[in-house]
């Protein structure tokens, strides 16, 4: 039988770079408009949608970085780099009907809002898709930290990190062929086994608050809402690493 509502009231969806590239563009049209329409598709069940976007797919700080350029001036330019595929994003989220709104954490006042909390849950609250670029508006930190961040600022009940695989594994699948997935692991656990989940600044961040993660392979068509609406597919990480999705909120809840 299928669940009534949904699982997760609100979240905080964790887009990478990558996710925006396309065989032939860094940015691509079609592509984006896949990942809009699954993103509409859950905010028209009534569930409140964040996004927070990379920018992998245009800048690579880390590499320029390694090249001689100075971290904080790499790092800026990596927030720009993310507000392009926010604006992407928005546009064609617009384009399908969907109402959204950009912030961004460095002010950018012809082009999108500057991020503010109370503004960014009333948006929420009217049904409106919310997309966070620019990251924290600080350097050394990563748009994982970004998504731990906001997830807590707003009060979102879970963060899903789409990726190209269906979910987390004791190591790479393209590389080791004897990879295996996990189905929920505890947050020390990731730490302790040193995966590549988020980076561990945004992992404590979700830990020290209770925040699931949710791990799963966005180009499966309908793969958001089937999270969303408490499907165990994927990889769920959190202090309940063996209970599902709905019944680790019932625990957590006050």
């Amino acid at each position: 039988m299928s669940p009534a509502r949904p699982a997760f009231e609100r979240i905080v969806l964790k887009l990478s770079g990558e996710a925006f590239a396309g065989p032939e563009s860094a940015v691509d049209a079609g592509t984006i408009a896949g990942m809009a329409a699954q993103i509409a598709e859950v905010a028209r069940d009534g569930v409140g949608v964040a996004v927070v976007v990379g920018g992998g797919n245009i800048w690579r700080g880390q590499a320029h970085e390694a090249a001689g350029m100075d971290r904080s001036t790499a790092d800026y330019m990596g927030m720009l780099a993310t507000v392009i595929n926010a604006l992407a994003l928005q546009d064609a989220l617009e384009r399908i009907g969907a109402e959204s709104r950009v912030q961004t954490a460095i002010q950018m006042q012809q082009i999108a809002e500057p991020y503010i909390r109370r503004r960014a849950i009333r948006h929420l609250e009217k049904g409106r898709v919310v997309i966070f670029g620019a990251g924290t508006g600080n350097p050394y930190f990563t748009t994982d930290t970004t998504a731990a961040l906001r997830a807590v600022e707003i009060g979102a009940q879970a963060i899903l990190k789409a990726t190209k695989v269906d979910g987390i594994y004791s190591a790479d699948p393209f590389k080791d062929p004897a990879a295996t997935r996990f189905e929920r692991l505890a947050y020390l656990e990731v730490l302790q086994r040193g995966l590549e989940v988020m980076d561990n600044t945004a992992l404590t961040l979700c830990m020290d608050n209770g925040l699931p993660i949710l791990v799963f392979d966005m180009n499966v068509p309908g793969n958001i809402r089937r999270v969303v609406w408490g499907e165990r597919i994927g990889t769920y990480v959190g202090n309940g690493a063996g209970l599902a999705p709905a019944d680790f909120l019932k625990e957590v809840a006050p």
